[in-house]
Formats: C-alpha cells, sequence, structure tokens
C-alpha cells in the first residue's frame, strides 16, 4: 500500500470518528512536548525535537491526538572512514488513538500513531512515519512518554528510540 494511500485512509478514519461522536461533549487539550532520543541508524548521533499535539478526548479514557513538530538527526562520521553523514530534518505529522488505562483519564497510557514526515533537506521528499509509544500523564498536565518513531521512505527505513516530556492543558 502506498504512503499517501495509508495517510488518505487514517484521515478518513479519524474524519469519520469525528463525526460519529458527540462533538460538543468532547474536552479538547492541547500540548507542548520536547523529544530527545538515540537513532537506529549509524549515521546519526541523535535525535531532538519539539511538538505540539492537540488531542480531542472521545471519553476519558480514549482520545484522538494530531500531532506536528520538527525532528532534527544529527549526523557523525561512521568510523575511521571519514564519511561525515549530514544532518537530517523532517516535519512529522500524525493521527493517532491514545488510550489511557485507568478510568480516570490520567495515569499509564499507550498511544499509536501514523502520518507523514516532509524532509527538510533539499531532495529528501516525503515518508511514512509511525510511533507506537507509552507514558504516564500526571493531573498536573505532565506527561513522560518512551517512543519509538520510524521513517520508511522508497524501502529505507530509520528512526528513533526516545523519550517525550511535555506539558498539557484542557482547552
Amino acid at each position: 500500500m502506498k504512503t499517501i494511500t495509508k495517510i488518505i485512509a487514517t484521515s478518513a478514519a479519524v474524519v469519520a470518528l469525528f463525526f460519529t461522536t458527540n462533538v460538543n461533549a468532547q474536552s479538547r487539550n492541547f500540548g507542548i512536548g520536547l523529544n530527545v532520543g538515540v537513532p537506529t541508524s549509524d549515521a546519526y548521533s541523535f535525535a531532538i525535537g519539539g511538538d505540539l499535539r492537540y488531542q480531542f478526548n472521545v471519553d476519558k479514557q480514549l482520545s484522538i491526538p494530531v500531532t506536528a513538530g520538527y525532528t532534527h538527526f544529527s549526523g557523525k562520521e561512521i568510523g575511521d572512514t571519514g564519511v561525515n553523514y549530514g544532518s537530517f530534518g523532517y516535519i512529522p505529522v500524525k493521527v493517532g488513538a491514545k488510550y489511557f488505562f485507568n478510568q480516570s483519564g490520567s495515569g499509564l497510557y499507550g498511544l499509536a500513531e501514523l502520518g507523514a514526515g516532509f524532509g527538510t533537506n533539499e531532495g529528501s521528499g516525503t515518508s511514512f512515519v509511525y510511533s507506537p509509544a507509552v507514558g504516564y500523564s500526571w493531573d498536573n498536565g505532565l506527561d513522560l512518554g518512551v517512543k519509538y518513531e520510524g521513517l520508511s521512505q522508497n524501502s529505507v527505513n530509520t528512526g528513533y528510540f526516545g523519550l517525550r516530556l511535555a506539558y498539557g492543558f484542557s482547552l
């Protein structure tokens, strides 16, 4: 399945979910996060980025997050080869599902997101982005998550394992 087909299918599912739920009863959250991590490719030394997340709460345990931000992979030299890999940046735009295991709507959660990563380097193109995560959200708005974010384009895969520290508030 082509990347654009996956993105369109995901978007259609989210739109259908919004129209089948009572929008007036939904609460919304907005969050800002910092992501740091270790890349899975030897060409990069670390990953760092930030994101904004708008979250539609379907009920206390289930929400639909829409996330956008920027992630930067810092390039490095591989061994003693003298080959320096350049840095790489991309803008991830993702939609997903977040499920809290506690009925209070805070505490331990699981998150899965899909979307597109728009490369900021010349000629880097657009990648399919996927990001599973687990985390813990406190009532005061703090959120700490562990995640993997993967990028796939033309059979080339890379990504990073990282931490996301965020602060969210109700709208």
